[in-house]
């Protein structure tokens, strides 16, 4: 599995890029912060994930490990593929996905172009739900009793759900969450991106 690329740019066309690394060249499905990025600077690093399929192999790369995360989030939910989930992460930035998924916000999922209204309906769905059970899941992988979820507010709980979506265990989401509260982040959106960045 290829992972992790550094390199630099020899060609761009539409969202794909060819990135040269040791004389060899890769060819790399961009999501829109990475493509900007790479375009932008002409080299940079990748966070990739490989497609195997019966009519080929397709590299997707990322310009963070969220977005990875986030994308592998995205296609693990039925009706979403690969393209879809680029398609995403090309049209809203990881904290927005994530407010979205948290708040339910099913029309802002579905303003993104192809994406309908059954299949962000879906996204919300399933992933809440993985989100919800990782926890316990990881507490019984450990053998660990059950503790008392910590009390927060029904704002707070859907930016724990939201930093959740992107593999962050709960423990860690309430503790950023709180800190992003107490430095004055107000909104659902303003709460996860403030969180993201000391995360």
């Amino acid at each position: 599995m290829i992972g992790y690329i550094q390199g630099k740019v020899i060609h761009s066309d539409d969202g794909v890029v060819l990135f040269e690394n040791n004389g060899i060249g890769y060819e790399i499905v961009c999501s829109g912060a990475l493509y900007a990025k790479l375009l932008t600077d002409g080299q940079g690093e990748a966070y990739t994930y490989l497609q195997v399929r019966d009519d080929g192999l397709t590299l997707f790369g990322f310009a963070s490990l969220e977005e990875k995360k986030m994308f592998l989030q995205l296609v693990s939910v039925s009706g979403v593929g690969a393209k879809m989930g680029i398609a995403v992460l090309s049209a809203m930035n990881v904290g927005d996905i994530a407010v979205a998924i948290a708040s339910s916000d099913v029309r802002r999922l579905t303003s993104v172009k192809g994406l309908g209204k059954k299949t962000a309906e879906r996204i919300v769905l399933e992933l809440r739900e993985k989100v919800s059970a990782q926890p316990a899941e990881r507490d019984r992988a450990a053998g660990k009793a059950a503790e008392a979820p910590p009390r927060v507010s029904d704002r707070e709980e859907d930016a724990v759900v939201g930093l959740m979506s992107l593999g962050y265990t709960r423990a860690e989401s309430v503790r950023a969450v709180r800190a992003a509260v107490e430095g004055g982040a107000d909104s659902i959106e303003e709460i996860i991106m403030t969180a993201l960045r000391s995360m």
